[in-house]
C-alpha cells in the first residue's frame, strides 16, 4: 500500500485531527486582496485546491497586522473586517468540495513588508507612495543595499504584534478551521528575529541563540495559550548564508516549540538575506526535515521541489518526513493527487461533477465509484 494515501494523525489539546492522506497543499501567496480582503479570487482559488486530493489544504500567508503585509495586496486576517470576508469566501469554497482539513498561515512580513507584487518587481514601495509604508523589523538593518531601514520594533510595538498573531488565531478558531501553522521562515518577521544577519538587538531579544529565539516563542506561546487546536510552526533550517541561522540552531529550536506545545513543524529554508547560496535542486531541502524529525520526534512537513508522485513516496518510505507538501506543482496541474492516485494506487476525495473524468471500465480513484451512461 501507498504511504502517501495512508492516513495521518495529528494531535492538539482539542483532540486527533485525521487526514485523509499525506498531501499537503502549501500556503502559496496570491497578492489578490484589496485591504487584507478575501474575495472572489480566493473562493475559485480555494475550491480548485480543496478539490485536489490533497489531504490538508493550508491558506496562504495572511497578516496578522495591516502594516504585516508584504505588499498591499496580501490577504489580512487583523479585524473584524477581514475575518468576515474570509469566513465567507471558505465557508463557500468548502461548499464546493468534499470535506477536506483547512489550515491557515499566520504571518508578519517584517523587514520585507511594503513590496510591490512579484510580477511588479517585487521592490520596497516608497512609504511616500499612497501604497507604502515603513516596514519594521527586530533591527534597523535593511533587506537590500540601498533601501531605507526599517523602524526597529520596540518592545510595546512586539506586543501589539503578539497580540493581533493571538487575535488572529481566535478568529481562525471562530471559523472552524482545523489547523495553524505560524510563519517562522523565508525571512519574515519570526524568522528575521532568529537569524543573526537581521537581529543585532541589544537588548533581551538579541544576541546570543537564546535571545534570538525568545520573541518567535513568546509568539507561539501566546497563540497555542489562545487555540488549543492543532499548532505548529514553518521554519527555514538555513539562511544558506555563513554566519546566519542553522540548521542545528532550527533543530533545537524545534525542540523549544515541542516543548511548548508544537504539533508539527514544516521544514523550509532560506529568504532572509540575498546573499543566500542555494544548491536548488529536487527534493533540496529533505535532509533538514530528516535531521529535525530525528531530532525532535515531532510530526515533519517536507517541502521543496518535491513535484513526482513516485518521489513524495520516497520521502515517506526513507523516513525523511510524515507529511510532503506541494506548492507551485499545485498551481500547474491543480489535479496532481489525482494523478499520484493513479499512479500508487491511492483514493482521493472529490466532488461528483468530477467523477465523470476517468474512463468507464477503469478501476476509480475516487473509491470505486461507479458512473451510469445512457
Amino acid at each position: 500500500m501507498s504511504l502517501l494515501f495512508t492516513r495521518y494523525t495529528l494531535s492538539s489539546p482539542n483532540g486527533p485531527l485525521v487526514l485523509p492522506n499525506r498531501i499537503v497543499v502549501a500556503p502559496m501567496c496570491q497578492y489578490a486582496s484589496t485591504d487584507g480582503l478575501a474575495n472572489d479570487w480566493h473562493l475559485m482559488h480555494w475550491g480548485n485546491l480543496l478539490n485536489s486530493g490533497a489531504g490538508l489544504f493550508i491558506i496562504e500567508a495572511t497578516a496578522v497586522t495591516k502594516k504585516g503585509r508584504i505588499t498591499p495586496n496580501c490577504l489580512g486576517l487583523w479585524d473584524d473586517t477581514t475575518a468576515h470576508a474570509l469566513d465567507d469566501n471558505l465557508k463557500r469554497a468548502r461548499r464546493l468540495a468534499p470535506h477536506v482539513p483547512v489550515a491557515i498561515q499566520l504571518a508578519h512580513a517584517g523587514r520585507k513588508g511594503s513590496s510591490a507584487r512579484p510580477w511588479d518587481g517585487g521592490m520596497l514601495i516608497a512609504e511616500s507612495s499612497p501604497d507604502g509604508w515603513k516596514p519594521s523589523g527586530p533591527s534597523a538593518i535593511a533587506q537590500l543595499a540601498g533601501e531605507p531601514p526599517p523602524h526597529e520594533l520596540t518592545t510595546k510595538d512586539m506586543q501589539d504584534i503578539l497580540r493581533g498573531f493571538v487575535q488572529a488565531s481566535v478568529y481562525a478558531n471562530d471559523m472552524g478551521i482545523d489547523m495553524i501553522e505560524l510563519h517562522g521562515a523565508h525571512g519574515y518577521l519570526l524568522h528575521e528575529f532568529l537569524s543573526p544577519i537581521s537581529n543585532q538587538r541589544q537588548d533581551a531579544y538579541g544576541g546570543n541563540f537564546e535571545a534570538r529565539i525568545k520573541f518567535p516563542l513568546e509568539v507561539f506561546q501566546a497563540v497555542r495559550q489562545a487555540y488549543k487546536g492543532v499548532l505548529g510552526m514553518r521554519l527555514s533550517a538555513t539562511d544558506w548564508v555563513d554566519g546566519g541561522w542553522t540548521p542545528e540552531e532550527c533543530a533545537d529550536l524545534s525542540l523549544r516549540l515541542k516543548a511548548a506545545g508544537a504539533d508539527f513543524v514544516h521544514v523550509s529554508s532560506g529568504g532572509v538575506s540575498p546573499q543566500q547560496k542555494i544548491p536548488i535542486g529536487p527534493g533540496y531541502q529533505l535532509p533538514f526535515a530528516k535531521m529535525i524529525r530525528q531530532k525532535t520526534g515531532l510530526p515533519t512537513i517536507a517541502v521543496g521541489l518535491i513535484t513526482d508522485p513516485r518521489q513524495a513516496e520516497k520521502v515517506l518510505v526513507d523516513g525523511d518526513a510524515d507529511l510532503v507538501a506541494l506548492a507551485r506543482a499545485f498551481l500547474y496541474k491543480p489535479r496532481w493527487g489525482w494523478e499520484a492516485a493513479t499512479a500508487l494506487g491511492g483514493v482521493v476525495q472529490a466532488t461528483s461533477q468530477y467523477w465523470r473524468c476517468l474512463p468507464r471500465e477503469a478501476q476509480s480513484i475516487f473509491g470505486n465509484v461507479k458512473i451510469g451512461m445512457r
